[in-house]
């Protein structure tokens, strides 16, 4: 069981430490896809903030020129353009103005087009990138990460990319032009009463980077939080049946209230810094707002006050006073671009941490296809271990012959599931080879390898959809005819005739209107469909009824017959007429040979046939006292685990 400390832990922090730059790498591999639109963006975002600011400037040289007459109307136009009265004047001004409007508009729906179409580009092809990367993964990297913390990767922190991308580089270039180009005009209307609009700046940036500062960290926590708290509760829906059961809903509350607090305590660090950050900053713009309209008041008033000097016209006035807030305030809203960006950073450092994460399944590019004539398989002295970690398999080596069963026993942890991945190539061995038909699996493609072998499992998964559609997953060219005759092969055809819809019947989500034998069927179905060379049975029959067993088996022997078969069982009845059996211990092979043989060597095997057999009293000591340190020894990995 998870402990409040331990879901403190960021569960990608590893990954994340390996990043550099993320928003960099961001803009460098996926930016350059769509520099089209945004180069539209960046140019209709110049020309609609401009237009944006002629208005407050028209006005101004309107109150100037035609209503106080102490200024030239409009210089820069052509003489013959200027109407000879004051209301033409006006007019003429005020269709600028109008105009100004009409262009604005157009230049901002071209502006959102751009951005908009810049980063719903880039979330498509970074989530799909990401999750591409995430199924290559190996299975120990799933191990150690649950669903939830991986969901919220392609969902939370690809969504804040995108928001960034739209809206917080579209305000950054929008602000930007704003305060360069009220920058340049207050200049040079009255460069002196520019430099008081401008004194607040330095302050906005110094507060500023203090923000920033405090703030990365915290979105960190907020980013992580989320992410055990997804994994609680898709932990939690996915085992609510358990939870019913078992009369522990107030226990599974307790639960998810303690990761939400989490995400609350973590929210509510960065909303802390953010609420006392933005208000402060309007006081600091305030202030510049307030200087400008006191001295430039008292300037067109009654002259330049103290160390002022030359005029200010009403119009000017104006002018200032409406665009130096325009000016204060794009500053202030700086900050919630900073605020977006380390958002956007704490989420791409994840997103890149998860694609950068290596593998430890490397393809040779010059691999060939896997050819499978006979089917013959070959382990030569095998030896694996996860990461740095002890070996767990060691010097297996075994030879099955094609269309031949083998079988592989043994106690709980003993590296029989291990060894049928390694033939999957779900791991690369560390030391020596599997073979099929004289090919060395690890220079095969790995599409080659698994389109030919064909899995089983205990834990059967379906996809929400149909029976037919689960049946036809990975042979999707398949017809219904051959539907149908997989399915009558793998003794599912009556059950599935006798559903609400037949073939076409939603199995729900994970097949949950389905029960245990029957998902198993419909994915022995799906193997017998698949047609494949080499079969692996990873304790196919272990969590069904006896009955069901036997039509489950009946479906088994039809779909092993002339296949070379692996097959892991811990109901040993079911593997008795193995062609051979490989007992492994501690990941080794201790005993080999077929049922009769190791019955009468007396060893493992025969002990654990025992054991099923409810001869527990005529068991020896050893074999007793070495299972109970067998289990203490799962039981102390799986608490590790939790």
């Amino acid at each position: 069981m998870s402990t409040a400390s331990d879901e403190d832990d960021d569960p990608f922090e590893e990954q994340r430490e390996e990043v550099d730059n993320a928003m960099v790498q961001l803009f460098d591999e996926y930016g350059r896809n769509y520099d089209f639109q945004a180069v539209v963006a960046i140019v209709a975002s110049v020309f609609a903030r401009v237009l944006d600011l002629a208005p407050p400037v028209l006005l101004g040289l309107a109150i100037d020129s035609v209503i106080q007459q102490n200024k030239p109307f409009l210089p820069w136009l052509p003489r013959s353009w200027v109407p000879p009265d004051d209301e033409g004047k006006l007019l003429l001004m005020g269709g600028l103005i109008a105009g100004s409007f009409l262009l604005g508009a157009g230049f901002h729906w071209i502006r959102n087009w751009g951005w908009n179409s810049f980063s719903q580009n880039i979330q498509h092809q970074v989530r799909t990138d990401t999750y591409d990367k995430m199924q290559r993964l190996n299975m120990d990297f799933f191990a150690t990460k649950q669903t939830g913390e991986m969901m919220s990767i392609l969902s939370n922190d690809v969504n804040r990319l995108e928001r960034f991308l739209n809206d917080g580089l579209n305000s950054a270039f929008r602000l930007s032009v704003m305060v360069v180009a009220i920058g340049v005009y207050l200049f040079y209307v009255n460069w002196q009463l520019a430099i008081l609009t401008m004194l607040p700046v330095p302050i906005i940036a110094l507060f500023t980077y203090r923000f920033v500062k405090a703030i990365q960290p915290k979105y960190a926590d907020v980013r992580s939080s989320v992410g055990h708290l997804n994994s609680r509760l898709e932990n939690n829906l996915g085992g609510i049946q358990v939870i019913k059961t078992s009369n522990t809903e107030s226990y599974e509350s307790e639960r998810v209230d303690d990761v939400s607090q989490g995400y609350f305590d973590a929210n509510w660090g960065a909303i802390t810094i953010r609420i006392k950050f933005f208000p402060a900053l309007r006081i600091i713009s305030g202030v510049g707002f307030v200087l400008t309209f006191v001295f430039g008041g008292l300037w067109v008033i009654g002259g330049a006050p103290a160390f002022f000097s030359g005029t200010l016209r009403e119009g000017e006035f104006v002018t200032f006073i409406l665009l130096s807030q325009q000016f204060i305030w794009p500053m202030a809203q700086f900050g919630q671009i900073i605020n977006m960006y380390q958002r956007a950073r704490a989420s791409s450092e994840r997103i890149f941490g998860l694609m950068n994460e290596p593998s430890r399944i490397e393809e040779n590019p010059e691999a060939d296809e896997l050819v499978v004539d006979d089917g013959e398989v070959v382990y030569d002295d095998v030896s694996f271990g996860y990461g740095d970690e002890e070996t767990i398999v060691e010097d297996i080596d075994f030879r099955v012959d094609g269309g031949d069963t083998l079988a592989l026993v043994g106690p709980t942890g003993a590296g029989k599931s291990t060894v049928l991945k390694l033939l999957l190539r779900m791991y690369d061995v560390d030391e020596g080879e599997v073979r099929i038909d004289g090919q060395d699996i690890s220079q095969t493609t790995l599409p080659s390898l698994r389109q030919h072998i064909g899995y089983v499992s205990q834990d059967t998964f379906l996809f929400y959809g149909t029976v037919e559609e689960n049946i036809t997953y990975g042979t999707f060219d398949a017809d219904r005819d051959e539907v149908v005759d997989a399915a009558k092969a793998a003794e599912a055809h009556e059950f599935i005739q006798n559903l609400p819809d037949g073939y076409d019947t939603e199995v729900g989500e994970r097949g949950v209107k389905l029960s245990g034998g029957q998902r198993q069927r419909i994915d022995i179905a799906r193997a017998i469909l698949k047609d494949p060379e080499i079969l692996v049975l990873d304790e196919a029959t272990s969590d069904v009824d006896t009955e069901t067993e036997m039509l489950i088996q009946r479906s088994l022997d039809r779909l092993t017959e002339d296949r070379t078969t692996f097959s892991i069982a811990h109901r040993l009845s079911t593997i008795k007429d193995a062609d051979q059996i490989v007992v492994l211990e501690d990941g080794e092979i201790v005993e080999r040979g077929t049922h009769d043989d190791l019955i009468g060597e007396e060893g493992l095997y025969a002990n654990l046939w025992g054991v099923q057999a409810g001869e527990i009293d005529e068991l020896p000591d050893e074999f007793v006292e070495r299972a109970a340190r067998r289990q203490a020894t799962v039981d102390a990995d799986s608490e590790d685990d939790d």
